[in-house]
């Protein structure tokens, strides 16, 4: 294997299989660029901690991110996700779901699913974003997945926003999905989840081309609302004024 498809290996594996498999390339002539890398993510890792480590020592034993995925576009659903991860996450590559490619959102939300002790899942529709506003959806969108969470939570962190409506103690963080590793990984699932949500939706509606703009407001899709009307999953409220 050369330098990139080893370093390709490294996605989605958790750091001590990243150092087991370098170990099968001793003799490598990168294995020590390959073995920074490594120690640089793990740097980046630590980071991504710092919040939950702090939380835990002070006797919290579950510690939830949650996000949310759709808040902007024109059509479908608002969806969000609260996820409690096992200590010590370290998996290679996980970061801010926006930062990623579709591709990488899609294995580490396999990854993430498959390793985190609990995950929960709030969606609103369009027709509940257009009867309370798009503010409230959102913060609605965050309780039920807090709610629908298999494990009591004892202490949230949010990116940004503050959650009405619940008890439990929380902290939130601007651009926490960059600071946290458990709202990132709440990031992800969010998005890949709405992604697949609106991928069957271009299979009903394939006119609005939702496989390819998620519901936002492309040049593309609004061309098409313009053509076509509006379909049952459009924002009323959103596409009122290209109407």
């Amino acid at each position: 294997m050369n330098f990139s498809e080893i370093r390709r290996e490294f996605f989605g594996k958790d750091l001590s299989s990243c150092k087991a498999l370098l170990q099968e390339f001793p003799n490598h002539k990168y294995y020590e660029k390959l073995n920074n890398l490594i120690e640089n993510e793990k740097t980046r890792l630590n980071h991504l901690h710092i919040f939950e480590n702090d939380l835990k020592r002070m006797g919290n034993t579950f510690v939830a991110g949650v996000d949310e995925a759709g808040r902007g576009p024109l059509a479908g659903p608002i969806i969000a996700a609260c996820v409690i991860l096992p200590d010590n996450f370290y998996i290679y590559g996980i970061d801010d779901s926006k930062k990623l490619t579709e591709e990488r959102r899609e294995h580490l939300f396999d990854v993430i699913t498959k390793k985190a002790l609990a995950i929960g899942i709030g969606i609103v529709d369009q027709k509940e974003i257009d009867d309370i506003n798009i503010g409230k959806a959102d913060n609605l969108a965050m309780k039920k997945a807090i709610e629908s969470t298999n494990l009591v939570c004892d202490h949230i962190l949010s990116d940004a926003f503050i959650i009405n409506d619940i008890s439990i103690n929380q902290t939130p963080l601007i651009k926490g999905d960059a600071r946290s590793i458990s709202i990132a990984a709440a990031s992800i699932v969010a998005k890949v989840t709405r992604d697949r949500i609106m991928a069957d939706y271009h299979d009903k509606y394939p006119q609005y081309s939702f496989l390819n703009n998620k519901g936002y407001g492309t040049k593309e899709h609004i061309e098409a609302i313009q053509k076509h009307g509006i379909c049952p999953i459009h924002r009323k409220t959103f596409v009122k004024n290209i109407l």
